[in-house]
């Protein structure tokens, strides 16, 4: 039985556990600290590439469009073998536009849609405000994408490490910063010993960039701190985009504003002036929450590329290792078409959408 080795454990290394163990590899996973511990536990856990993509498509939104679809059956994948269970609303999304000059920006947006058999429809303020009675009235028009959805990222998570274990993959947790073993492309040196494996993934987010040294490679992947704050209730029945951010209820009673971005390396800490923004949009977005004050603020790291789109590949100098990183604010949203990319490349199968953007090797060598 062939062996996968995959150095980080967040959503997109754990999924990429799952889906090779489910196709009978042996697995392990190595993680520096906990699995789910940075940018994948600290998501809002939306599913709605037809709202946040806004220009026209390319091949990054032919690769958000498959992961949708792949999700329905990819959550009943997990649930499978996992004794954990989470939240995954199919509630469609909302986004709204607050003056006329801007009405010509989302029929742009649903004629380009339309081309590729997207459902959405343009509402009028009041038609949005009868699906969502919480919207202001300053709302003059908004877009209707009926097939968007969103999932409890931690629940998620937690699910994913439990399928995980429970299909019999092997996770190491707390073993500190790895690095491959020089002269050997198959061995992974950690603070818990060397490990090795036929295939290795190197899927560690915001800290791929050092992994140039070893793969003589430019990978371009920088921390973007992404600030997020919740409020309890009210409760939303669809997700709410503007220009300016996002608002998403939970089952759990609780509405989550975001994302308030800066650069600022790896501090993960919350700024008052990024929360602020939030609570200022919101309230515009959201009457109701102007008496509210957010229970909880937190931070995470979004792994953004130079160029915007993801590395996700086999490595054609050193064919035995594979990276998948730089998935930027589409972790969550990717996970299951990345797991089953690298799937597919580890056996030599076709792919089911382009991946040429995507190698990881497209930048200029160090």
């Amino acid at each position: 039985m062939a062996s996968v080795l995959i150095v980080g454990g967040g959503v997109i290394g754990l999924s990429i556990a799952y889906e090779c163990r489910s196709r009978g590899f042996e697995v392990t996973v190595i993680e520096s600290r906990e699995c789910g511990g940075q940018a994948s536990g600290a998501a809002a856990g939306m599913l709605a590439p037809y709202s946040e993509i806004t220009e026209d498509p390319d091949d990054f939104f032919m690769l958000c469009q498959k992961s949708l679809e792949l999700y329905p059956d990819w959550v009943n994948k997990v649930m499978q073998f996992s004794d954990e269970t989470f939240e995954y609303s199919r509630n469609g999304s909302l986004y709204a536009i607050y003056h006329e000059a801007d009405l010509l920006s989302i029929e742009s947006k649903q004629r380009w849609q339309r081309e590729y058999g997207i459902e959405s429809f343009i509402l009028t303020g009041d038609e949005a405000r009868e699906r969502e009675p919480l919207l202001s009235e300053d709302t003059y028009a908004a877009l209707w994408c009926p097939e968007e959805s969103h999932i409890y990222a931690p629940g998620y998570v937690a699910a994913l490490i439990d399928a995980c274990r429970n299909s019999g993959v092997n996770i190491l947790e707390h073993a500190g910063e790895a690095d491959l073993v020089s002269g050997n492309d198959r061995q992974v040196k950690t603070d818990k010993g060397i490990f090795e494996g036929d295939h290795i993934v190197l899927a560690t987010g915001a800290w791929s960039r050092n992994w140039e040294r070893e793969l003589k490679c430019s990978i371009p992947v920088f921390p973007i701190r992404g600030q997020i704050c919740a409020y309890k209730g009210p409760e939303l029945r669809h997700i709410v985009f503007t220009s300016q951010g996002y608002l998403v209820g939970k089952d759990n009673g609780t509405l989550i504003a975001g994302a308030s971005e800066d650069i600022a390396g790896f501090d993960t800490s919350v700024t008052s002036h990024g929360i602020n923004r939030l609570e200022s949009w919101s309230k515009h977005v959201l009457p109701d929450l102007k008496s509210e004050r957010p229970f909880h603020k937190w931070a995470g790291l979004r792994p953004a590329t130079q160029d915007g789109f993801p590395l996700i590949g086999k490595m054609t100098q050193k064919p035995s290792v594979f990276i998948a990183a730089g998935h930027y604010r589409n972790g969550i949203l990717l996970s299951p078409v990345t797991a089953k990319i690298i799937a597919n490349e580890i056996e030599q199968l076709p792919q089911e959408v382009p991946i040429e953007s995507f190698r990881p090797e497209r930048f200029q060598l160090v």
